[in-house]
């Protein structure tokens, strides 16, 4: 069963319009699939393969005669010689739509597309699947579905496959293949027990000397481990809104993780209802609307431009997404069906700071059926996380 992805727009797009076209995300996402479900013609070759993986970094002009482009090049962080050959390949001959490389090591990927690969390629990443992908399958999934099974589109083809035992173990081949090599992590115990302190803190604000001492390593080991996370696309970390207004904000980020159903497994969860009576609820809830927010961005093939808003003094705002030069959307996470207008009270301080025009529209993204009004003119509605008045809907009209 296809699934139909949001991204396969700008990922076309691109490729009509580079060389190169580099997409990267976090294992499962789809990334294989998709670009050979877009372009079937092109042909295809992994460096997974050893011996594939030898003839390109021995031989890149023979290993080109024996897969002429257009030519989809999988994993190829396993071979980062291969972008700075292809720097010399494509200068000679710029048409568009060469090659398409994947890659799940982020760090491995960009630090070779930066080098060799600048102004010759578009660079895009693919996440887990959302809640709009989900709703448009014939047996459409909710947004309960999405948190407790995770966005990898395997999970949601194959339906009999066991959640608990397909997470786990790639959990377990994450640790092996990527941790391992990305960097000599001592103790692969320490690093499981290092992510599963980190998704307790889900929507906390970063405090790596607390995370490094509750799993007994050092504040340096602990930045080190979460570059990992990061580069691998397990967790990515929400900025605080730093322009000066005059004001003291809180300059620590947030920590999130990129697929929710990960989060809620790593918690240790037995089943969905236990998640909902739990005290990390209302957590879990802001983890996985926050991370819809910014797939909805990776998807049109953006920089997320997502921030939060914290004074020193309390007032906050879960998510403001940058629409303009001290423009925003305002949103909250509430994991509840009924809200009122004092849900997005935090809101207020951003328009004391930048003045009455600073947020256009807002929104309490919350577990109602359907969107209704806070307040006058509709400058302030509830939302549901889905469905055609849903989150993605929110921002496709106004950002």
């Amino acid at each position: 069963m296809w699934i139909q992805r949001d991204i396969s727009a700008v990922v076309k797009k691109a490729f009509a319009q580079f060389p190169i076209l580099v997409l990267t995300g976090p294992r499962q996402a789809g990334k294989t699939s998709l670009v050979r479900h877009l372009f079937p013609k092109a042909g295809y070759v992994t460096l997974d393969i050893p011996r594939e993986a030898e003839a390109a970094r021995l031989d890149f002009e023979g290993f080109l005669r024996s897969h002429p482009d257009p030519l989809i090049i999988d994993e190829v962080q396993y071979v980062p010689e291969v972008l700075r050959h292809l720097k010399v390949v494509v200068d000679r001959d710029k048409r568009p739509g060469r090659f398409v490389l994947t890659g799940s090591q982020d760090f491995t990927v960009m630090a070779g597309v930066t080098e060799s690969l600048a102004g010759r390629c578009a660079v895009l990443s693919l996440p887990t699947l959302t809640l709009a992908e989900l709703e448009r399958m014939d047996t459409p999934g909710d947004a309960d579905q999405l948190c407790w099974r995770g966005g990898y589109p395997e999970l949601w083809q194959r339906p009999e496959l066991d959640r608990d035992l397909w997470i786990g173990s790639y959990l377990a081949s994450y640790l092996e293949r990527d941790v391992r090599n990305i960097l000599n992590v001592g103790s692969l115990r320490d690093f499981d027990r290092f992510l599963r302190a980190a998704a307790a803190r889900a929507g906390q604000l970063l405090n790596l000397a607390e995370l490094a001492r509750d799993v007994g390593i050092t504040v340096n080991t602990a930045k080190s481990w979460l570059s990992i996370l990061e580069t691998s696309r397990q967790v990515f970390l929400l900025e605080p809104y730093h322009s000066n207004a005059g004001k003291r904000l809180v300059k620590t980020p947030k920590l999130y993780f990129c697929d929710p159903g990960l989060l809620v497994y790593l918690l240790g969860f037995l089943d969905w209802p236990a998640v909902m009576k739990n005290a990390a609820w209302g957590a879990v809830w802001e983890n996985l609307v926050i991370s819809e927010a910014r797939k909805h961005f990776l998807n049109k093939g953006k920089r997320p431009p997502c921030w939060f808003w914290r004074e020193a003094q309390g007032d906050e705002v879960d998510l403001l997404v940058e629409v303009g030069p001290r423009q925003f959307l305002a949103l909250e996470c509430k994991a509840a069906a009924q809200v009122d207008a004092g849900a997005l009270r935090g809101a207020a301080s951003v328009v004391k700071a930048f003045g009455p025009e600073a947020i256009g529209r807002s929104a309490v993204v919350c577990r109602t059926e359907g969107a209704y009004p806070l307040a006058e003119k509709g400058k302030l509605v509830a939302i549901p996380l889905g469905g055609a008045d849903g989150l993605h809907a929110f921002l496709n009209r106004n950002s």
